[in-house]
């Protein structure tokens, strides 16, 4: 049996099409090449956009998504997946770059990487697990609301002509699929919008409008700032708050991925690869980044991608695309690349999620939760500060709902007429939402001088519990009645034992 076992474990995160089975097929190379193109189309003004947002020139965006692109392509545990500059990670570190300089800024970046990678080191991929199913989903429904939120400023006091050619893109995304799949349908969608902009010139925003295009490569460098506690205190807090949004988006993305395409990725090799990313990026000029989810949904969902060919090529792309073709890639309208990202919304988005024949069997309690994660999410506009709310609200449910479940029961037995024993029988886990009530369940003044108390139905998890435990042989002390506890299973005795006396000690 363990021979069959084996090779089961070593194929878990073996994940199909390969890079050399997409390197000796043409066809799926092709989708591999085109999917990484229509990528690196859209990120150009994603790149150029947040590098605004964290109030530096916009070559640092677009070098932050060559570069983490092409590395992630390497390091990464999640084939497919797109790495780039990203709004969550420009919000938190902004503030660096406007009061300190772009030096300090970019050392931010590299310290976050290297804090990503102990992070790495200690598992935290592994926390993964406990990320509830209803965050998950209210994550993506908020990625897909906070997608399309952030088309509306290029579809407001605009030429009336990005209208009809937002809804021609629309139109080709959704037809194209019917005709054929092998070229994708965002590329069609672009280059035929581009073309009827150039051959009719049409006067509506473009590419070129967001930024100016950088003209040369990066360069490696190394931030110019002193190395002293006083220059850590500054960048440290961004930098782990850096750190943290990103790992958490990264990974969640992650799974996101999974999930669609039915695969198993190794979530600490990803997390390392995002620390290595983000070290390179901050070297070579880039301001840091993480998982982008709209692109990754571009890649795998509308393009089709699933090798590391794809971000790879997206990379590369990018770089050529800008470098060498800015002219080009400066003429594309703007409405082609809303349109796509409306598509990546509309199919990001979980509509089975908010059916009335689903919210009717859903436990109130998931609901809530995945809409608390929507409603922090789109709030803030931050996916980790959202998630991270909905997974403290999940906790909070579940122990709520867990402790009703714990019941207590009294009987008064006796052998004789003049022994009367009060025997409580205590059923359900006991923790620290349910251990606060528990003294409050005994008669303390009118049970008679001997009680029991049964815990062969129960089990003692937590410090709290054992305070209860002990709160209520105290008040039958102080009235002169003894307590014995009965039926503690091995791990409840052993919590006990070594808990009981440091508390009474405590008080």
């Amino acid at each position: 049996m363990t021979a069959v076992a084996a090779p089961e474990s070593a194929n878990r995160y073996r994940i199909e099409p390969t890079v050399w089975q997409a390197l000796r097929s043409p066809r799926l190379l092709t989708r591999e090449v085109l999917a990484g193109l229509v990528v690196a189309i859209a990120l150009i003004p994603e790149a150029i956009a947040f590098s605004i947002i964290a109030g530096v020139d916009p070559r640092y965006g677009l070098f932050a998504s060559f570069i983490m692109a092409v590395t992630i392509a390497f390091l990464g545990g999640r084939p497919a997946m797109i790495t780039a500059a990203t709004g969550a990670v420009a919000l938190v570190i902004a503030p660096v770059a406007r009061e300190y300089g772009i030096d300090y800024f970019l050392a931010t970046v590299i310290l976050g990487g290297l804090i990503q990678l102990a992070l790495a080191a200690l598992g935290v991929a592994k926390l993964m697990r406990f990320l509830p199913r209803s965050v998950m989903v209210g994550f993506v429904n908020a990625l897909a609301i906070l997608i399309f939120i952030s088309q509306v400023p290029h579809l407001v006091g605009v030429p009336w002509l990005v209208y009809p050619l937002v809804a021609a893109g629309l139109l080709i995304m959704y037809a194209m699929p019917r005709l054929t799949r092998v070229v994708p349908a965002p590329l069609v969608a672009i280059v035929l919008l581009t073309a009827a902009v150039v051959v009719f010139a049409l006067n509506v925003p473009t590419v070129g409008d967001e930024g100016e295009l950088p003209r040369s490569l990066p360069e490696l460098l190394v931030p110019n700032v002193p190395l002293t506690w006083e220059t850590l205190g500054i960048i440290g807090p961004f930098a782990v708050a850096m750190a943290i949004v990103g790992l958490l988006e990264s990974l969640m993305t992650a799974k996101l991925v999974d999930e669609i395409t039915d695969t198993h990725s190794r979530k600490t090799r990803e997390a390392l690869g995002q620390g290595a990313a983000n070290i390179l990026s901050g070297l070579f000029g880039g301001m840091g980044g993480c998982a982008m989810i709209g692109q990754t949904m571009i890649n795998v969902k509308a393009s089709g991608a699933r090798t590391r060919i794809s971000t790879f090529l997206a990379g590369v792309f990018l770089l050529v695309l800008v470098v060498v073709l800015g002219d080009i890639v400066a003429i594309i309208p703007m409405a082609a690349l809303v349109a796509v990202m409306i598509v990546v919304s509309v199919a990001t988005f979980d509509w089975h999620s908010i059916r009335l024949s689903t919210l009717r069997r859903m436990p109130k309690s998931e609901t809530i939760v995945m809409l608390v994660t929507v409603a922090v999410t789109v709030w803030t506009h931050n996916l980790a500060i959202g998630a991270g709310v909905g997974v403290v609200a999940a906790m909070l449910l579940f122990a709520r709902r867990v402790a009703r479940f714990t019941t207590v029961t009294r009987i008064v037995t006796a052998t004789d007429a003049a022994d009367p024993v009060a025997r409580y029988t205590v059923d359900g886990a006991l923790f620290f939402a349910s251990s606060n009530d528990l003294t409050t369940q005994f008669d303390y003044t009118r049970d008679p001088e001997r009680v029991v108390v049964d815990l062969s139905r129960s089990h003692v998890w937590d410090a709290s519990s054992v305070a209860a435990l002990d709160a209520i042989q105290a008040k039958y002390a102080r009235l002169g009645k003894t307590v014995t506890f009965e039926g503690m299973n091995a791990a409840t005795t052993r919590l006990h034992d070594r808990l009981s006396d440091g508390i009474d000690a405590g008080h």
